[in-house]
């Protein structure tokens, strides 16, 4: 089971891409004709029909457009004012339609208003195109020993805020899923009641140690197959997708891009991109990931092993004991959103030592170069817990595990910990 869900996972993700991508984007794909009924008489000659939209004027009367428009049309827009200042258009549909639909149309219609504005004001085109100015600000960090350092640009930051999601939806995922194969693991083997035959050969804090580290390095030998399997898998997948073939879809496409102000993601290349990737500090990066990678893992996965202990012939029961643990778990993982925007902020700094949220805040700050010293305070107090938690689950997994027949209770667990070997 292990091997086909090692291997079919991978699959499952890439087909699952594929299929959303083309359901996506066949949904996408729309032509509407909009009837238009213009009392201003400005419009006409200013609209101009697009690989997704078609416009057709009419001078019949409203109540007549009303009853037939809907033969030929999807939508009747009727501008109804004579005042350019005071224009009220109202549109009419038979069945409700996607709101990018009536947002292209507001855009088309806006941009016609505004030509007309520019040709009743004699405001020559180009001064009036000329007071558009695109500032792209570049950060110039300055090295304390020598005064200069290279230049960190929008990509560096978008990079970083890329890298550090990747890492905190990484751990969020490793918690849950390998944390809960730990619990489900010793929870079976208390319900079988083969944990009293082993515990005749070895302590239950062994017992629990090796559980933990059996299924963290099963999880993770999982994971590195995921690894290489996943970016091949979707590559495939993004071949077969392709890229958009049809001709007006690449001419809306281009007329996006070039809209783009001057320095955003339509000027970058892509080997501007891969070239920002290679100068990101990974010799820092990785290994700190990696130990703060474990240490979440074993943190949250002798809790659950404490929990697993602790149910009893009820299986149920463990999702009222795993609501304390989901909620720092989701706690995090919320502020990590906020993080990868201030990751020098107060609640950034204090995420990234307090050891239940740690895991995932830190990693998302790595790549924003946070202070040395915050990353060795933040690894030091990880340290502590992980033995400070490792003690407190194992004096609970010690009862726990020979415990049937009672409901435990949060009081219960206390007086566990005290309870003499």
């Amino acid at each position: 089971m292990f091997i086909v869900t090692t291997l079919l996972t991978p699959i499952g993700i890439g087909l699952l891409t594929l299929v959303g991508g083309y359901l996506a984007a066949e949904g996408s794909k729309s032509f509407n004709k909009v009837m238009v009924k213009d009392d201003t008489g400005i419009l006409e000659d200013r609209m101009n029909d697009s690989s997704s939209l078609e416009f057709e004027f009419s001078d019949q009367r409203l109540d007549s457009l009303l009853l037939d428009y809907s033969a030929s049309s999807d939508m009747l827009v009727h501008f109804e004012s004579s005042d350019i200042e005071e224009l009220k258009p109202v549109y009419y549909t038979k069945e409700k339609l996607g709101i990018s639909i009536i947002e292209r149309v507001e855009s088309q219609l806006g941009h016609a208003v505004k030509e007309y504005k520019i040709e009743q004001s004699g405001i020559d085109r180009e001064l009036y195109e000329s007071f558009d100015s695109n500032i792209t600000l570049e950060n110039g960090a300055i090295d304390d020993t020598s005064g200069t350092s290279e230049t960190s640009s929008k990509l560096s930051i978008l990079i970083a805020t890329v890298i550090g999601g990747l890492m905190s939806f990484l751990m969020y995922f490793v918690i849950f899923i390998y944390g809960g194969m730990v619990m489900r693991s010793v929870m079976e083997e208390k319900i079988n009641r083969i944990v009293e035959v082993m515990i005749s050969s070895v302590k239950p804090f062994q017992l629990m140690m090796g559980k933990i580290l059996g299924v963290g390095a099963v999880g993770l030998t999982q994971l590195a197959i995921w690894i290489i399997l996943i970016p091949i898998i979707m590559l495939g997948v993004q071949l077969v997708l392709g890229l958009p073939t049809d001709p007006g879809q690449l001419a809306e496409l281009q007329e996006q891009m070039n809209a783009l102000p001057k320095g955003s993601i339509g000027d970058w290349q892509m080997s501007s991109i891969i070239q920002e990737i290679q100068s990101q500090n990974w010799a820092m990066i990785l290994p700190v990931f990696v130990i703060f990678f474990f240490g979440g893992y074993f943190i949250y996965s002798s809790l659950f092993a404490a929990v697993g202990s602790a149910v009893g012939d009820d299986m149920g029961e463990s999702q009222q004991l795993m609501v304390p643990l989901a909620i720092p778990i989701f706690i995090a993982f919320i502020m990590a959103q906020g993080v990868v925007q201030n990751p020098s902020g107060g609640m950034a700094i204090f995420g990234s030592m307090f050891p239940l949220f740690s895991p995932i805040i830190m990693p998302v700050r790595l790549a924003f170069d946070p202070p040395l010293w915050e990353i060795l305070l933040s690894i030091v107090i990880l340290i502590l817990s992980c033995i400070f938690f490792a003690w407190l689950s194992g004096r609970i997994y010690r009862v726990g595990i020979l415990m049937y027949g009672k409901k435990v209770t949060f009081r219960e667990l206390g007086k566990w910990l005290f309870y003499k070997s």
